[in-house]
């Protein structure tokens, strides 16, 4: 089953992990959803597939009433990563949905209409929740073409997608990276394989070395924080990538 645990809590800001469900059958991806919280209102970023929305909308709301979540944040168009937006248009019509502008004519075959998506463009985009204005930070071609991280400078958290993915063999299941150079081994193949191109790579690299960030949370494996953050984003810079290289 899946947990939420809350990370931080500074006032009437929050964020929450729903984390990795052990239990999981061994043919479907694990994933990370995280929840923002702003006083009563919230994001959920990269909320899931459809076959764990029980699991994610349960957790939820063990601890928050879910019926506040004010909108989705889609980093990119994969099912791993929305398929479940149908599901939750079902539970709220209401909701919006943030993505690429480049997927706003894909991502509604899982669901939704025009008033439902509200297309980033490709420099990015500020969204507001509360008093809290979040930043959606471009990563495009890692791995999407169309591809976007969502920043809480409040917290100093950047929510990374895909990129810090690693592919955890069962009984390594800790929440954060507790040993950097291990942990990395399991997120090589990864980024060697589904990062497309190492001139994103390093604009990427450049611009959020800039950015103060405490946690770096991918969509897989475990959260990078501390000292851990740059240590990835110096790994990162320093991998070869791109088309064509297959492991």
């Amino acid at each position: 089953m899946k947990k939420y645990q809350t990370i931080f809590e500074q006032g009437n800001h929050q964020w929450a992990v729903i984390t990795r469900d052990p239990e999981k059958p061994d043919y479907l991806i694990d994933t990370n959803e995280y929840l923002v919280i702003q006083g009563d209102k919230a994001i959920l970023t990269d909320p899931g597939g459809m076959e764990i929305f029980p699991e994610v909308f349960s957790a939820i709301n063990t601890e928050f009433d879910a019926r506040n979540i004010q909108a989705l944040f889609s980093s990119h168009q994969d099912p791993d990563v929305i398929s479940s937006l149908a599901l939750w248009l079902d539970f709220n019509p209401n909701l919006q949905c943030y993505l690429s502008w480049l997927w706003s004519s894909f991502i509604p075959h899982f669901g939704g209409n025009a008033t439902t998506f509200i297309s980033i463009p490709d420099d990015g985009l500020d969204i507001q929740l509360g008093r809290l204005r979040l930043r959606a930070v471009p990563a495009h071609y890692l791995h999407s073409s169309g591809n976007f991280n969502l920043y809480d400078p409040a917290a100093k958290i950047l929510f990374s997608g895909d990129i810090g993915a690693a592919l955890l063999p069962p009984g390594e299941d800790d929440l954060f990276v507790k040993d950097f150079d291990r942990h990395v081994r399991h997120a090589e193949g990864f980024h060697r394989r589904w990062m497309g191109s190492n001139e994103a790579k390093l604009d990427w690299c450049c611009r959020v070395q800039d950015l103060e960030i405490d946690m770096l949370c991918p969509q897989h494996g475990a959260i990078y924080q501390g000292a851990d953050v740059m240590r990835f984003i110096n790994w990162f810079s320093d991998l070869q990538i791109g088309t064509g290289i297959r492991r």
